[in-house]
């Protein structure tokens, strides 16, 4: 084998794999974030706009609910389902009999050869030493598996309890009240239109408190984790003349206290990624434009209020 020419591909393939996709650094990362109150693993019903399927939520703060599929992790504050565990005498007595069975193959016998009651006493402790010591280590190991995961971000608001969901299949085990649908206006079309452009254009100032005057403190949060992303590869990401092409109303309802509603946009834009250092075009184009389409969900307290951007994701 030519050792030169497998470290590179080695290390071809590695760097193939850490380094992101340019074209998605605009806000969100090409990836669906978020959170959706009940209907957060749920996916949206499909449009006009947005006939395919919006992809399933990869970063959110929102814990999933239900009753546990086979195999499916325990809910938060639930212990993991209980595991048969062998005690310590039981892993001595496997111990000693593998230990038998080993000295009657090679030794004429469990006592075959041994020299004596004190090489006999000798032999048992040997045993029972390796077999503490392989009990010790399958605790250890299903202690590790056993343990809970270590939970996302904190949620923006507290936690929804589920509700079936209205125009699409409901997740597994909702049990609360359908949530009624919420009317909306030429106005609430008309702001979410004004998020689409005033966060893009936030995002490329990299204005973090601008951005929490158009999305909910989790969203804020994985821009925050995107920045950070972006500046230890030493670049920067700008999205320029943000312009809606069409969009429409995949759902919306009210749900403990809160109006939700999700719209499929079709926008075009100037997307483009530079290193920092030089100011270098690394991805995309600052004179060819881009068009995407995605699913962004707003969520609001009230009439009154102003919507937030509380979901971005991606379609298919």
């Amino acid at each position: 084998m030519r050792r030169p020419g497998y470290f590179v591909t080695a290390f071809a393939a590695l760097a193939m794999v850490l380094v992101p996709v340019l074209a998605d650094a605009k806000p969100g990362g090409g990836s669906s974030s978020g959170s959706r109150g009940s209907r957060t693993y749920s996916a949206p019903a499909p449009t006009q706009t947005a006939p395919g399927t919006a992809r399933p939520m990869e970063r959110t703060a929102t814990q999933p609910s239900g009753p546990q599929q086979a195999g499916a992790p325990a809910r938060p504050g639930m212990p993991p389902q209980a595991q048969p565990q062998r005690s310590f005498m039981g892993a001595l007595a496997g111990g000693l009999l593998m230990g038998g069975l080993i000295g009657m193959m090679f030794g004429g016998g469990l006592f075959g050869g041994a020299g004596g009651f004190g090489a006999i006493l000798g032999m048992l402790l040997q045993v029972a030493l390796i077999g503490g010591l392989i009990w010790l280590a399958f605790r250890i190991f299903r202690r590790r598996q056993a343990a809970p995961a270590i939970a996302g971000p904190a949620a923006y608001a507290r936690q929804m309890e589920p509700a079936p969901v209205a125009g699409g299949a409901a997740s597994a085990g909702a049990y609360a009240a359908p949530a009624r649908d919420v009317q909306l206006t030429p106005q609430d079309y008309q702001a979410f239109e004004r998020s689409l452009i005033e966060v893009n254009a936030a995002w490329s100032r990299r204005d973090l408190k601008g951005l929490r005057d158009f999305a909910t403190p989790e969203m804020v949060g994985y821009f925050a984790q995107d920045y950070r992303d972006l500046d230890a590869r030493g670049w920067r990401n700008e999205t320029r003349d943000v312009k809606l092409e069409g969009g429409d109303l995949s759902e919306a309802w009210h749900e403990d206290g809160l109006d939700y509603a999700t719209v499929a946009m079709r926008f075009s834009m100037l997307d483009a990624t530079f290193e920092e250092a030089t100011g270098k075009l690394v991805e995309g184009s600052t004179t060819e434009r881009q068009t995407s389409t995605e699913m962004w969900t707003f969520v609001r307290s009230g009439p009154e209020e102003r919507w937030l951007l509380s979901a971005i994701q991606q379609t298919g």
